[in-house]
């Protein structure tokens, strides 16, 4: 199986249920810590899906997670590249958590009173589809804004929001796994998505790798830790062979393109 094949997601799914991983989307886990007692020591694993482009492949991981009886949560932009209403309408249909993968700040040339409407019209946008309980920031490496300032000013829990990742998860009880990069250590070449003050510990550890078949013989020898937070882009995951070629060529243009920003 080629790496970042949608066969390769299946087998990374079912290694993970093989060993006893419950997989569930975000607002799941959330309302969850509210109970004591559900999550402590069960395994589980947050299935993350931020949605930039391809959406079409979206609905192809949803359908794989549906048929082995998984969750997942699904993050659209507002941009016709990501925002396919009937992609969309579909994989609620299936059962998964739609969220609002936002870039306001980006969108509205920084000005934070234009981000929060923008943010307000767009959440209710989404909520056409879905009742949207969490969003998630769209790192959007080439913006020198950061879509997370919108919250220094603004609140997005007054809007019925309960829970942003980056924001409301403890990540030093949560392990973050994301395929930035088209790697599972890609954190290192990232502009935003990362958690430094825990990456560089987990690195350390040895907690760290390269390919998805090394995280598969990783789970495979119980050296995952038992919750985590698993990051995907479904428009680098396919079967198609000259697609797949061209996500290949295009991200690792990318990543020397991220390697010189972070370097300036």
């Amino acid at each position: 199986m080629r790496d970042f094949s949608l066969d390769i997601y299946r087998a990374l799914l079912e290694t993970l249920q093989a060993k006893g991983y419950q997989l569930i989307g975000y607002a799941d886990y959330l309302k969850s810590r509210v109970k004591p007692g559900i999550t402590d020591g069960q395994k589980l694993v947050i299935l993350r899906h931020d949605v930039d482009a391809k959406p079409e492949n979206s609905l192809k991981t949803a359908q794989i997670e549906h048929a082995l009886g998984a969750k997942a949560t699904y993050y659209f932009r507002v941009g016709k590249e990501s925002n396919n209403p009937q992609v969309i309408k579909t994989i609620a249909q299936l059962g998964h958590e739609i969220g609002y993968h936002y870039e306001d700040m980006s969108l509205c040339g920084g000005d934070v009173e234009k981000a929060w409407s923008h943010f307000q019209t767009w959440l209710d946008y989404f909520r056409q589809y879905y009742a949207v309980e969490t969003i998630c920031m769209h790192g959007a490496p080439t913006s020198k804004y950061d879509g997370k300032d919108l919250w220094k000013k603004y609140d997005y829990k007054t809007l019925g929001i309960i829970g942003e990742p980056y924001m409301d998860t403890d990540f030093s009880e949560v392990f973050y796994l994301t395929d930035t990069g088209r790697c599972w250590d890609g954190f290192k070449v990232s502009v935003r998505d990362k958690i430094p003050q825990h990456q560089d510990e987990w690195t350390r550890k040895g907690l760290t790798w390269h390919t998805t078949p090394q995280l598969i013989a990783a789970i495979e020898a119980d050296r995952l830790p038992q919750h985590v937070m698993m990051t995907t882009h479904p428009q680098r995951w396919t079967n198609s062979k000259g697609a797949w070629l061209r996500e290949l060529i295009m991200q690792n243009v990318k990543n020397c393109i991220k390697k010189l920003w972070i370097r300036n």
